[in-house]
């Protein structure tokens, strides 16, 4: 393209003295690559708040629990009610091979609502769960203090426990170390041993960091639980589908419980795995969608750059007549043409962009500043090498909608555009 000065004066002087129009055709563009990046940093923003909320969870484990059996069997009567026991850790563990992780857990009845946690004056009504040391593994945290539950808490039924950052907050002053000390659940007493916090949940008053672990077995010592177990947390080993894990498991469990083989709903189940690909596949949709709508848009603003220029040959077909008569050749013609087209769509498609991530920036600060607890929403972003190579996609497109009118300018015969009116 030609790129002397006179040519781009040139080029500034046509722009100027058809404002309206050229401000019209550069804002079509402008309204596509702004429409396309918001939308982006939208779904984008959409995608982190929700799976935030699942970055917590282990994205390969089923929960499984029981619930009352719907079809009799064995001489044993529809409706009936049965829990796992701790066999039934040992029997998964010995024969499904698939398990990586198993964690299994109850948790302490507190239906009154009465505070069920006590450390000197200061009391407090938490979640108390009896787990295994595999539950770190599937449940996601991180220790700030201390250590988590080991296998020699369960073998010997320590009493210890491991608090969430809030309940560390709520039960000890400001600074205050808490390993050794000790804190009173339901009238029992057990040692702290560590704090834990969820990255993700940081500033937030989460239910999962107002959480106190303790070993399943002095849990269910302590409170009279006998051999009983709430539920099963699993996870696969890597390259293993948790569908496989979740199959074996329920049809060893409900074996073991006699439970009609055709009974689908006497255990319960929530596989992450598959929620992960649903919401996956969702967003995969949705990324699909915003693109589709984003380039047509981008290709209407470039359709009318087009069209524009097309106007611009055929206003300058005498001036462009002239120009050929006095020794300009075709490429000059064709070159200064496309390189006002360019100018129009990447003038108009780099304000468009930073408009676009300048607002995406003052939402997500506006989101952060509000602090609200809602996840649906968060840090809506753009990633810089996407904007880019659209800005450059933008500046090829407009070069291709003014190689159009380019062509009808140079196949214009010079005698006809000199008599053109």
């Amino acid at each position: 393209m030609i790129l002397d000065t006179d040519s781009w004066q040139e080029i500034f002087i046509t722009l100027k003295s058809n404002k309206l129009r050229s401000i019209l055709t550069a804002f079509g563009v402008f309204w596509g690559i702004l429409m396309l990046v918001i939308m982006l940093g939208a779904g984008k923003g959409l995608q982190n708040g929700v799976t935030d909320d699942f970055s917590r969870f282990a994205s390969n484990a089923v929960y499984m629990w029981t619930r009352a059996t719907t079809i009799p069997y064995q001489g044993l009567p529809k409706g009936r009610r049965f829990s796992f026991d701790n066999d039934d850790i040992e029997a998964l563990k010995q024969n499904i091979p698939e398990i990586e992780y198993i964690a299994p857990r109850i948790q302490l009845s507190n239906a009154d609502g009465k505070n069920n946690v006590t450390r000197g004056l200061r009391t407090g009504t938490f979640n108390v769960y009896g787990d295994y040391p595999d539950v770190i593994h599937i449940r996601l945290m991180e220790m700030i203090q201390g250590r988590f539950l080991n296998e020699l808490d369960i073998k010997n039924k320590r009493k210890v426990a491991v608090i969430g950052k809030r309940v560390y907050e709520e039960l000890f002053p400001q600074g205050e170390k808490s390993s050794g000390e000790y804190i009173e659940i339901s009238g029992v007493f057990f040692q702290v041993v560590g704090v834990f916090d969820i990255e993700s949940l940081a500033g937030e008053d989460h239910d999962d960091l107002k959480t106190v672990y303790v070993p399943l077995t002095s849990f269910q010592q302590s409170f009279n639980y006998g051999r009983r177990i709430g539920w099963f947390s699993l996870t696969s080993k890597k390259g293993i589908s948790v569908s496989v894990v979740k199959d074996k498991a329920v049809k060893l469990l409900i074996k073991r419980h006699k439970v009609s083989p055709d009974d689908t709903r006497a255990i319960g189940f929530w596989d992450s795995e598959k929620e992960f690909n649903k919401i996956y596949n969702l967003f995969t949709g949705i990324d699909f969608l915003i693109w589709f709508v984003g380039i047509f848009t981008l290709i209407a603003g470039v359709i009318g750059v087009s069209n524009i220029m097309l106007i611009v040959v055929k206003e300058r077909t005498k001036e462009i007549g002239i120009k050929r008569a006095l020794g300009a050749t075709p490429f000059h013609i064709v070159s200064q043409i496309m390189s006002e087209s360019v100018l129009l769509t990447s003038f108009s498609g780099y304000w468009g962009l930073v408009v676009g991530v300048g607002l995406l920036e003052a939402v997500s600060a506006f989101v952060e500043k509000t602090a609200t607890r809602s996840s649906m929403f968060r840090h809506p972003e753009v990633d810089i090498n996407i904007a880019l190579v659209s800005l450059l996609v933008l500046i090829i497109s407009g070069a291709l909608a003014g190689l159009i009118p380019a062509r009808r300018a140079i196949s214009i015969k010079p005698v006809d555009a000199i008599r053109q009116e």
